[in-house]
This record gives structure tokens, C-alpha cells and sequence, in this order.
């Protein structure tokens, strides 16, 4: 089965769609960006950490040793970061400005592999890069008139805040996965339980035991232990199986779907300035990944036939 073709696709596919309940979770929970993160960042870490003592109890001597090299750091410290604003961004602002801004990671990655890596930057890159700024434009500042029955969802000063701490998670993605690339000897699942664990543990100690037994318990701990999990894990073994331009389109999915389930779990319908960004922020993803997907396998084939006997 995993050496059928289309297994890493359906992989990420599944992975994406096993996140998009995330958000409205987190919302049911109905507690505070900090106390969020306290729940999600010790059970995810909890898992994770689980796994690699089972999966590398053997090469735990090395491991351990990774985590205290520039790279290790580098992917604990954006995972702690990336899981503290995101559970802020989600907690302060409509979520889907903040899924719409956490959707230009793609973009942020090639333009980290021009800078870390010397990457060349294809033309196509500053452009999805500008019309993913328009977007995300239009969703925190538009004025597109919404339907006279719904209410405003959040004022301008909330969704410049999400759209911000949004653009800020996305850079902690797209670093992340730039750092892993660099470094494939690091052990995934440890560092990222790692720093998730390192983000639970700074929030606790900001909010104290007792703020994090009110709200909807059930809720933040069914996100924690397998909504995070299962996804994480999923995308990460399709990347293994298929292009990173696939599993990157998967994931917009969640960009599509999370603002649904919140408006039908929450009632918090989007602006039809936020829907009408979100349409230029996943159309100019899905165009740009598309076309990057169609030149590495044009290049792939160029390679081919440039090096075949004759």
C-alpha cells in the first residue's frame, strides 16, 4: 500500500483533514490564548515524546545530544513559539484571519530557503508572496458590505492582531520545516514534543495550575492528545511518500475548512471581506504551488533525459 502512488496524497490528505476541527475546539473550549497553550502544548508534547522513547529508546544518547545543536534548538524554539501565538491568535481574533495568514508558511519557506539555503527565488515566488499580502489585506481591512442578518464577527484592531500573530506563525512553520530539511539526522518527534512540552511548561508558569481547570477541559484535551497528534504525524509520513508541493496543497484544506466548522460549531460567520480574501489567499496558494510542483517535475524529467545513455 505505501508504495502505491497515490498513498503519500491520500496521506496528507487525511492528515489535513484530521486538523481542521482544531480551531473550534478550541473555541468550545472557551479559555484564554495562555491556557490554551498550557493543555495543548503539554498533552502534544506528552504524545510526541511517547512515541520516540518507543520508536528510538536505541538511539536516545544521540538524540538527546541533537537537542543542544543550533538546528535542534532552532526547531524547539520555533515550535514553542508557533504553539503559544497561534493558541493567542485563535483566543484574540476571527479564525479565519488567522488561518488565512498562517497559509502563507509556503510562501515564507521558499523565500527562508533564498536566504538559509541560496536558494534561487523563482518570479513566481514574490508574486504569490504579493498576492497572499493582498489577501490577507482585504480579509483584516475590507470593507465588502456583509449580510444585513450577521453580525460583525470582530473589529479591525482584532483582526490586524490575528493577521499579525497569524504571519508570525507561519514564519515559525516555515523556519521549522527549513531547519528539518537542513538537518534530517534530527529526531522529528522529539524535538517538536520538545518544544511543544517547553511551551505548555512557560505558560503554566504565566497562568498558574488553577486558571487552567475552568472552561471546557474535554475539549482542549481531545485537540492535545489526538487532533494534533494524528495530523502532525500523518503529514509528516506523506511527506515521505510525496512532494512537499502536495502535501503543502493538502494543507489548505484546513485553511478552507477550519472557518466552516467555526461558523457551524460557533455561529462566528466570516465577513464577506474575510471570505473574499480567503478566496485570494488559497486561489494564489494553490495556483503558486501548482505551478512549482509542474517546474521540479519538468526539471526532474529534464534531468532524466539529459543524463539517460544513448
Amino acid at each position: 500500500m505505501t508504495r502505491h502512488p497515490a498513498f503519500g496524497l491520500f496521506l496528507a490528505l487525511f492528515g489535513a483533514l484530521a486538523i481542521t476541527p482544531d480551531t473550534l475546539l478550541m473555541r468550545w473550549s472557551a479559555m484564554s490564548g495562555l491556557e490554551m497553550t498550557v493543555w495543548r502544548g503539554l498533552l502534544m508534547g506528552a504524545v510526541f515524546i511517547s512515541v520516540w522513547v518507543v520508536m528510538r529508546r536505541r538511539q536516545w544518547r544521540a538524540d538527546l545530544r541533537s537537542l543542544r545543536s543550533p538546528a535542534g534548538l532552532t526547531v524547539i524554539l520555533c515550535e514553542c513559539f508557533g504553539t503559544i501565538l497561534f493558541s493567542l491568535a485563535i483566543a484574540a481574533a476571527p479564525v479565519a484571519v488567522v488561518l488565512f495568514s498562517v497559509a502563507a508558511a509556503p510562501v515564507f519557506a521558499a523565500l527562508l530557503a533564498f536566504v538559509l539555503l541560496r536558494e534561487h527565488t523563482h518570479w513566481s515566488t514574490w508574486l504569490a508572496t504579493l498576492a497572499v499580502l493582498t489577501g490577507i489585506g482585504v480579509a483584516v481591512f475590507g470593507r465588502v458590505a456583509p449580510d444585513a442578518a450577521t453580525p460583525a464577527t470582530a473589529n479591525a484592531t482584532s483582526a490586524l492582531l490575528g493577521a499579525v500573530l497569524g504571519l508570525a506563525v507561519a514564519f515559525c512553520l516555515a523556519l521549522n520545516f527549513t531547519t528539518l530539511r537542513r538537518n534530517p539526522e534530527l529526531p522529528i518527534s522529539l524535538v517538536i514534543g520538545y518544544g511543544s512540552t517547553l511551551a505548555g511548561l512557560i505558560t503554566l508558569a504565566v497562568v498558574g495550575p488553577g486558571a487552567t481547570l475552568h472552561g471546557n477541559i474535554p475539549a482542549i484535551a481531545l485537540t492535545g492528545l489526538v487532533v494534533l497528534p494524528v495530523s502532525f504525524f500523518a503529514l509528516a509520513v506523506a511527506s515521505r511518500h510525496t512532494s512537499a508541493v502536495n502535501v503543502n496543497l493538502m494543507m489548505l484544506v484546513e485553511t478552507v475548512l477550519g472557518p466552516l466548522w467555526v461558523w457551524l460549531g460557533t455561529g462566528q460567520r466570516p465577513t464577506d471581506a474575510m471570505m473574499l480574501g480567503g478566496v485570494i489567499v488559497v486561489g494564489s496558494l494553490a495556483l503558486y504551488l501548482s505551478y512549482a510542483g509542474h517546474r521540479r517535475s519538468a526539471a526532474r524529467q529534464s534531468d532524466v533525459s539529459t543524463t539517460a545513455p544513448r
